[in-house]
């Protein structure tokens, strides 16, 4: 069995995230790995994004380049939790 780069969260219902894009560059955040549930958003620079995700969701940030965007880091959705924001 392949070891997991975190430990596992204890939540079974969507929880309230945060992200700020704190780079001056021009930021795309995506959820991919969980089945049937597909989050894409543009990030700029110093904008705050909410969200609510499962805890084992995966944020994959990818900061522009000249020409491309390159993953530049991948954050356990647990770790983004904030105070509710409803």
């Amino acid at each position: 069995m392949p070891q997991l780069p975190f430990l596992p969260c204890d939540y079974s219902d969507k929880i309230p995230c945060g992200y700020v894009n704190a780079t001056n560059r021009v930021q795309i955040v995506r959820i991919t790995n969980i089945p049937n549930w597909y989050l894409e958003r543009v990030v700029f620079p110093g904008q705050r994004l909410l969200f609510k995700a499962l805890p084992d969701a995966n944020l994959e940030i990818y900061t522009s380049a000249e020409v491309t965007a390159l993953i530049s880091d991948t954050i356990r959705c647990c770790h983004l939790q904030i105070q509710d924001f409803n």
